[in-house]
């Protein structure tokens, strides 16, 4: 039975939990209680009206109701669409219209058609008559997701329920979840990605442990996590705060791990964005173990570096039940057994045409390799190769991750204003910036790289956050965003820092 259908299929077995941490508060049921409240909502939810392949929509923070919704809309064959709140700005109703929603849940205290408060779904009554139990074929979508938005709008897609039972059923292979593990996620819930280790948790019998970005680094220590699932930004962060606490009291990287993640890490996962090289080997060393993948929405997990199969540097082995295929010009596509999906639902038109392609296969728009050994190395995004006047290619990503090494740097982007010349937006990792700092990176840097790839100077901006802008949900830079709010000084020969 395909994983989708073993978490619809019937209660889990007792003895495993879901908690919800946050600031200050921790609450947690056991699995059963999840189901038993699962099915009060869904219930509800036809109660409202709600319907097999009806759209229900979530714009909410991470919560139980979040994880509720999704049981039971899983339970009856409707489909989620989940809405990141910090990034969709449009009003619950206007998501409503456009995505064709049966209803919207939502903390953000809107009241409207097909809009309603999530808080309802707590205190519900038993459903009025038993749930029928409905499979989910492989082709049919339990779910609406969108694109990080890295660049332009966001696009969705429905994803398919064999690709979410063929991309858990190979990650358990490697990492075998079970009993005394607890995944700590706290990403957004709107990511379906996160979703899935919810279903794990049901099916292959873990707790997990549900919180938020805000609340990740206060409540890690205490909810004692043997998994965290998280993105690059977030261990850069950690990284600088256990330097910073070697700095001033002198104590080992492995004892100030184990006050930031807890005594039980078993593994750190990161994917989404490039990983710092020197992030991963710092908390290697300090004795946990991160391992970084690859994919994307329109592919779902692709590779996977693992304690049975791990090279630095690298984004892992192809999993199995997925294929990858490099073009003359170095560009990875993906072919699924169970594809994600053959179009998109919502985009520009052309959109579709160019990144899905006939029998399963997705234009990445990555360029990388496959090494003798089969493990994948990603060198950055096509569109983001340079060809300078003299004709050279040159791949920023490189430099860029040189840049990032140094403590100075936070985060970066490399453009060239005039074919001649690469030029570094540099996001400095403290405030206030120390110019010096910058222009020792600058220097080391250079002194690496080869003589097209050098950079002329650097421009400092401000943090790359998505408040500002600057980052996608899944904390990518947004490229072309950044070069155009800088552009200006990018160009002015008066302007940044020189080695």
């Amino acid at each position: 039975m395909s994983v989708v259908n073993q978490v619809i299929s019937g209660p889990p077995q007792p003895g495993n939990r879901l908690s919800v941490a946050r600031l200050g508060a921790l609450e947690s049921w056991d699995l059963t209680e999840v189901w038993e409240m699962s099915g009060r909502v869904a219930g509800h939810l036809l109660d409202l009206g709600v319907r097999p392949g009806d759209r229900i929509g979530v714009l909410a923070a991470n919560s139980l109701e979040w994880v509720l919704l999704d049981l039971a809309a899983l339970r009856i064959k409707a489909v989620t669409a989940g809405f990141d709140p910090g990034k969709f700005d449009s009003t619950g109703a206007e998501l409503a219209a456009r995505y064709g929603l049966a209803v919207l849940f939502t903390d953000q205290h809107e009241t409207a058609e097909r809009v309603r408060p999530i808080t309802e779904l707590r205190g519900l009554a038993p459903a009025k008559a038993e749930l029928p139990t409905v499979p989910w074929e492989p082709g049919e979508a339990p779910a609406l997701k969108f694109t990080s938005g890295s660049s332009g709008p966001a696009k969705s897609l429905l994803a398919s329920a064999g690709s979410i039972d063929s991309s858990l059923a190979a990650v358990q292979e490697i990492f075998a979840h079970g009993p005394g593990d607890d995944l700590f996620v706290f990403l957004p819930l709107s990511l379906l990605q996160q979703r899935y280790w919810v279903y794990s948790a049901f099916v292959f019998g873990h707790d997990i442990t549900i919180s938020t970005y805000e609340a990740a680094f206060a409540t890690l220590r205490t909810t004692r996590p043997t998994v965290v699932m998280g993105v690059p930004g977030f261990y850069e962060t950690v990284r600088a705060h256990m330097q910073a606490g070697t700095a001033r009291t002198g104590a080992a990287p492995a004892d100030l791990a184990t006050e930031v993640f807890g005594d039980r890490i078993r593994y750190l996962w990161t994917g989404s964005a490039p990983a710092n090289p020197a992030t991963l080997r710092y908390f290697t060393d300090a004795g946990l173990p991160i391992f970084e993948g690859y994919g994307l929405n329109e592919t779902c997990i692709v590779t996977k570096n693992h304690p049975g199969g791990h090279r630095p540097g690298s984004v892992g082995r192809v999993l199995p039940g997925k294929e990858v295929l490099i073009d003359a010009d170095g560009v990875i596509h993906v072919r699924s057994e169970q594809p994600v999906a053959t179009r998109y639902e919502h985009a520009e038109a052309g959109d579709s045409e160019k990144m899905f392609r006939p029998g399963g296969v997705v234009r990445t728009g990555d360029v990388g390799h496959l090494d003798e050994d089969g493990y994948l190395f990603v060198h950055g995004r096509a569109d983001d190769v340079i060809v300078l006047e003299n004709g050279k290619k040159i791949v920023v990503r490189r430099i860029e991750e040189r840049l990032k090494s140094h403590p100075a740097i936070e985060d970066c982007v490399v453009t060239n204003p005039s074919q001649r010349q690469l030029v570094a937006i540099v996001s400095p990792s403290t405030y206030p910036m120390d110019t010096a700092l910058v222009a020792a990176a600058l220097k080391e840097a250079n002194a690496a790289l080869d003589h097209d790839e050098q950079l002329a100077k650097a421009v400092l901006a401000e943090r790359f956050t998505i408040d500002n802008g600057l980052l996608g949900s899944q904390f990518k830079p947004r490229r072309k965003e950044i070069e155009a709010r800088y552009r200006g000084l990018v160009v002015d020969p008066e302007e940044g820092i020189r080695a």
